[in-house]
């Protein structure tokens, strides 16, 4: 039976239409399309489930972003959690990590975090966290849909009394998160301080003058800058208080390879990009968080105009400023191939891993084998990361001594790498070469590891690489059933051609990564091809 959820929670385009929850699972299913109804389910699957995660009690913690539908969300899923018995907390708006902590601090059972990340207003979704703060496992989400899909069969009708009394949360904390998450990035900030040495000033650093901030118009936004104005960043912020989510602005429209010429920065409506200043080639001159918060891509200035610092970039920053430290290390399979090569040479005791997409998938692979916490009396020495600006880094445990948690937090990736490369400068780190397209308004149900188009590719791709003079096989990475990677090797190098279905929009993405060494235009003709191929396959009725 389908899981409703993907790559990371959740997620389809708003409408407020009063459905029956039969119909909701349907449109949810058939049209991408989230109702109320459909959320009030989802509240009530997520108490009958909520045993089987880790932690005491029955408390459920949830905040979400600034769409405009969400209020009513909310209030269909904290309806669906009352009824069936849920102690539930509003912590109002707020980031995805502000959530992860308030887990923590609420001593929770469960988080819900109401949002579509980087995508449009239009949409929205959930998030669910665990009681140690880890976004939920495929098996709990497997149980978790089954569940909706029994309920709806059920006759549950509630009085329109009961349904008011019950959409309105047992605690709420108005603001909380305005308090709470910078106080606590001024312990983080600390923490990377011990880890990566103080903050040397913009003067001597790589970093540009001044420092361009985009929120995408969310949470961080409202305290971000003058966070940073504290520490001695100078910074100005592009995106607008009256701005909309992630329209015109935000991590969202970037691609990790992206470029712009100075002509086509000051053309840009992107609130970040078509601010820019020109600077000196590899100074950091922008950073923009996505709309919950979660991750971050910098730019810095090229010779002839700007370029994406992405996650391995930002990685490759990171652990060479604590190059001293045993690093434990995870990377997604979108991350370039030199990468993991590049961290084990830094030093011959980082420990390294490639996951799958997601970073619930990072945090897993870096946890402890208990699930629980990481220990230490100064910040451990781990991190995960994905070229998307995911970077998941531990983050100190609001309420038990010397515990620490594993959180993707934009506002701390920029605060860590900020730090981190204003003392060593610019990397060592030599790229390979990478790209990534994709068949938006594709049919994903028919790119399935079981379906003959899948088969047909293998081989097809297996030959490609044969003849191109790799030695390839497909790989299989835990959490992604429905990819099909090929991984080859030759006396050039390592190349590796990546199919999946996203986990959170109507598109299936393909991704080309070769080391260094490997020319990269029979690669570009195979992506083509390939492309072209699945396009008619995927998109056609």
């Amino acid at each position: 039976m389908t899981s409703f959820f993907g790559t990371d929670g959740i997620r389809g385009l708003t409408s407020l239409e009063d459905v029956d929850e039969a119909t909701s699972i349907a449109r949810l299913e058939n049209e991408r399309t989230l109702t109320p109804a459909f959320m009030r389910l989802v509240g009530e699957a997520l108490s009958y489930t909520q045993p089987a995660l880790p932690g005491e009690g029955n408390t459920v913690v949830i905040g979400w972003d600034q769409r405009p539908h969400n209020a009513a969300l909310v209030a269909s899923l904290t309806l669906g959690l009352r009824l069936t018995g849920s102690h539930v907390v509003h912590i109002d708006a707020c980031a995805t990590p502000t959530l992860h902590h308030a887990v923590l601090a609420f001593k929770a059972r469960m988080g819900c975090m109401i949002t579509a990340s980087h995508n449009p207003v239009s949409d929205s979704g959930i998030k669910v966290f665990d009681a140690f703060g880890y976004k939920s496992t495929r098996a709990f989400e497997a149980e978790v849909s089954q569940t909706v899909r029994q309920l709806a069969e059920e006759d549950r009708e509630v009085d329109l009394v009961d349904r008011e009394h019950l959409s309105v949360p047992d605690e709420f904390h108005a603001g909380w998160g305005l308090t709470a998450h910078p106080a606590w990035m001024e312990q983080r900030w600390e923490a990377f301080v011990s880890l990566f040495g103080p903050w040397s000033g913009q003067a001597t650093s790589r970093v540009a003058p001044t420092l361009y901030v985009d929120g995408a118009n969310g949470f961080a936004a409202a305290w971000l800058v003058p966070f940073l104005t504290k520490q001695g960043v100078k910074c100005q912020r592009v995106d607008s208080p009256e701005g909309v989510l992630n329209q015109g602005c935000g991590a969202g429209d970037f691609s990790p390879t992206q470029t712009w010429t100075f002509e086509e920065a000051a053309a840009s409506e992107h609130a970040l990009i078509g601010a820019l200043p020109k600077a000196e080639p590899g100074q950091l001159v922008g950073v923009a968080l996505d709309g919950d918060g979660d991750r971050c891509l910098f730019v810095e200035a090229t010779s002839d105009g700007f370029a994406i610092v992405d996650g391995d970039a930002m990685a490759a920053i990171l652990l060479e400023a604590g190059k001293e430290e045993a690093w434990h290390f995870a990377a997604s399979i979108e991350s370039d191939v030199a990468l993991l090569g590049h961290v084990r040479s830094l030093n011959n005791e980082n420990k390294c891993a490639e996951t799958a997409v997601g970073d619930r998938w990072l945090s897993f692979s870096l946890r402890p084998d208990s699930g629980g916490w990481l220990q230490g009396s100064t910040m451990p020495a781990f991190c995960g990361i994905e070229d998307s600006g995911h970077v998941v880094l531990p983050a100190p445990h609001p309420q038990v001594k010397a515990a620490w948690g594993l959180v993707g937090d934009g506002a701390a990736t920029l605060c860590a790498v900020l730090l981190a490369a204003s003392s060593t400068g610019k990397t060592s780190f030599e790229r390979g070469w990478k790209q990534r397209n994709s068949i938006k308004e594709s049919d994903r149900e028919r790119w399935k590891a079981d379906a003959a188009l899948f088969s047909q590719t293998e081989k097809s791709l297996l030959a490609a690489f044969e003849g191109l003079g790799f030695e390839a096989k497909r790989r299989r990475i835990e959490g992604e059933e429905h990819l099909l990677l090929i991984h080859g090797e030759s006396s050039e190098g390592v190349a590796s051609f990546g199919i999946r279905n996203s986990g959170t929009q109507a598109k299936t993405s393909l991704s080309v990564r070769l080391s260094r060494e490997v020319p990269n235009e029979p690669f570009i003709a195979l992506l083509a091809e390939v492309q072209a191929s699945l396009t008619r396959a995927l998109t056609q009725d």
